[in-house]
């Protein structure tokens, strides 16, 4: 592990796509038979409402964080591993356990393709470790190098040795939740196997049978955001958009990367201003991206009003 030469962005979930709402499987509590292994000392779980206080607390010391999944042998046995050195390190770094099925907001917050898959945060800067299955024995110098550099950066607190601190009620079942719409569950199985197609089709489906079914239509924004985004590599988008400020398709995917990593705020600027810059067709196609955007992030969330009121400005 290196130390990024220009730390990334603090982590912000509220803007991950939140694919929460299509339905999750159900997951062992931890220490249940095909879960992670109860957790020790120096070890949370953390689900998204516990998250930002998670990351409050790599200010103060190292947070490791495992993303994994009960569907996934390597994932219980790296939990395993990754809890005994948190014991034996003695609190110079806290393991934090995601499971992914039940917290998917905090997998695309951090850009997850792979389970197992492991990142440090360091004063509210994720740094990638490693993905899928790891040696066991050079797990040890992987997290060494995460104290160097979190003593480079004054993160040289220690970590609570209990488990009622950060997240530690996210170890509590959650509810079961009410079956979904077969059309619903039938795009969410397709999102599973990675057919992005099908559940689009799905969420289509659901919208024409019903066009005030708003979490198909949140559905269906979320899809099309994942295929716009899942074979672009975001440095070749980031220097087209620099490069053609007036180029209208650079600007878009740029506003799809921002979303899908958590820069909503952003993104809603960029295309506010792409509305004031263009005209026609080209307008309209700016409007509509930025109406699918607001679907994609929840009009709920307390960005989406003023990103509104900014776009009718632009208008009119």
């Amino acid at each position: 592990m290196s130390q990024p030469s220009s730390p990334p962005s603090r982590l912000d979930v509220r803007g991950a796509v939140d694919l929460g709402a299509l339905g999750r499987p159900t997951t062992p509590p931890p220490g249940a038979p095909g879960s992670a292994p109860a957790a020790g000392p120096y070890v949370v779980d953390t689900t998204e409402s516990t998250f930002p206080e998670l990351v409050q607390s790599s200010t103060q010391y190292p947070v490791v964080v495992l993303l994994w999944s009960s569907r996934s042998p390597a994932s219980t046995e790296l939990a395993s591993s990754l809890g005994a050195l948190a014991g034996q390190y003695g609190g110079r770094f806290l393991l934090s356990r995601v499971d992914v099925d039940s917290n998917p907001q905090i997998a695309a917050a951090f850009q997850v393709q792979q389970v197992p898959s492991v990142v440090a945060v360091l004063a509210g800067q994720p740094v990638p470790l490693f993905q899928g299955a790891y040696p066991a024995e050079q797990v040890a110098p992987v997290l060494d190098q995460v104290l160097e550099a979190a003593a480079a950066n004054g993160v040289t607190g220690t970590a609570p040795a209990g488990t009622e601190d950060a997240g530690a009620n996210a170890a509590e079942p959650e509810p079961v939740e009410e079956p979904l719409p077969p059309l619903h569950q039938a795009a969410y199985d397709a999102i599973e196997r990675d057919d992005l197609d099908s559940a689009a089709a799905a969420y289509s489906q659901a919208l024409r049978e019903n066009p005030r079914d708003d979490m198909a239509r949140a559905g269906l924004a979320q899809v099309g955001l994942m295929q716009r985004t899942r074979d672009v590599d975001p440095r070749t988008v980031r220097d087209a958009a620099a490069a053609s400020p007036g180029d209208v398709d650079a600007q878009l995917a740029v506003a799809d990367l921002d979303v899908l990593g958590g820069k909503v705020e952003d993104a809603f600027a960029r295309l506010v201003d792409l509305v004031r810059a263009t005209s026609g067709p080209e307008r309209d196609r700016v409007r509509l991206r930025l109406v699918e955007l607001f679907d994609v992030v929840g009009s709920d969330d307390p960005r989406v009003p003023p990103a509104r009121r900014a776009l009718a400005s632009a208008l009119y």
